[in-house]
């Protein structure tokens, strides 16, 4: 079976650039220190970018940097005009909800809301009529092909169900950046094709989309891929 086809929304001024320039982050380790990531300069573009390297290497470090979630050692992380490491949690969570779209690897739906109203929850944080949201959850959950499934709960979900649901919630507002960590870990290989597959779909819609990944065949299929082996990132 094949994916499912995104329909790109219209957007109307190009996504924010993603930048980091000089970023490292290094953490205390007993009565030294130990450099999670060297210093790092790269603008990423619209389309796929996939980080490969082991566990281990520093791919999430550069992700939680890219997020806004961890606190760079040196550097920053520009959303266009925007340096992400100035500002405070409440601004970067602003930041976050405005421009960016998450898909982790245990796609951490929240268990007591269904698939429609996890979909519906960052429309709800960012104060949308509940009409509209409703009605924009609907369209997301058909684009990723579960518009039978809105009403079910994550625990009646397969593991490659409740991934779409979390892309189609990552999409919900749609972000401009889409950062996905190790979103085919746990599934078989159909189904983190179809996955797979839908990010690529995204990115072919104008988003940046930065996929974590340790698997090299996966990386094969980005537009771009970096390298990460302890702390150092380097281009293809």
């Amino acid at each position: 079976m094949t994916a499912p086809t995104l329909t790109p929304a219209a957007r109307p001024t190009a996504p924010a650039a993603l930048r980091a320039e000089h970023l490292s982050r290094i953490y205390p380790s007993g009565d030294g220190q130990v450099q999670a990531l060297a210093p790092f300069t790269h603008t990423f573009p619209p389309g796929l970018t996939a980080v490969v390297g082991p566990s281990g290497s520093g791919k999430s470090t550069l992700l939680n940097l890219l997020a806004g979630f961890d606190t760079p050692t040196t550097g920053h992380v520009l959303i266009g005009d925007t340096d992400l490491t100035a500002l405070d949690e409440a601004a970067r969570a602003d930041v976050r909800l405005a421009h960016y779209g998450f898909v982790f690897q245990n796609h951490n739906l929240v268990s007591i809301l269904t698939a429609q109203e996890n979909v519906e929850f960052p429309l709800t944080l960012a104060g949308m009529p509940p009409r509209e949201r409703q009605a924009r959850a609907r369209e997301l959950l058909a684009q990723v092909g579960l518009e039978q499934r809105g009403g079910h709960l994550p625990s009646q979900l397969s593991g490659g169900e409740a991934q779409r649901v979390a892309i189609a919630r990552a999409l919900a507002r749609d972000p401009g950046i889409l950062l996905a960590d190790e979103p085919t870990g746990n599934l078989d290989t159909r189904t983190g094709e179809r996955i797979l597959t839908l990010l690529q779909q995204s990115a072919g819609a104008g988003r940046t989309v930065v996929l974590i990944t340790h698997d090299p065949d996966i990386a094969a299929l980005a537009d771009q891929r970096l390298h990460v082996r302890d702390g150092v990132v380097t281009p293809d």
